[in-house]
């Protein structure tokens, strides 16, 4: 299993986050998926952001998180908007 942290966008920070909420390599996140993590870390952390959702995304494709399309970013943020309410 590859470590998280050779995943873009992820660092020592994010990878000790996302191994408190059970997801421990890249392959665990990829399957996870990034709005599935990013709920999971949310019920967790509840100050976690938009940003993050973004660099989960990013990181699953393999490209830096302001890279995303805007319709992607679009998408997850009426995701994290939804999980506001």
């Amino acid at each position: 299993m590859a470590a998280l942290t050779s995943m873009m966008n992820i660092g020592k920070e994010m990878e000790r986050k996302l191994t408190s909420i059970g997801i421990e390599s890249s392959e665990e996140l990829v399957e996870a998926g990034a709005k599935d993590a990013f709920l999971r870390l949310k019920q967790k952390y509840p100050n976690v952001c938009l940003v993050h959702l973004y660099t989960l995304e990013g990181a699953i494709h393999d490209i830096e998180f302001n890279r995303l399309s805007e319709d992607k970013k679009k998408e997850l943020k009426e995701f994290s908007d939804f999980l506001k309410k």
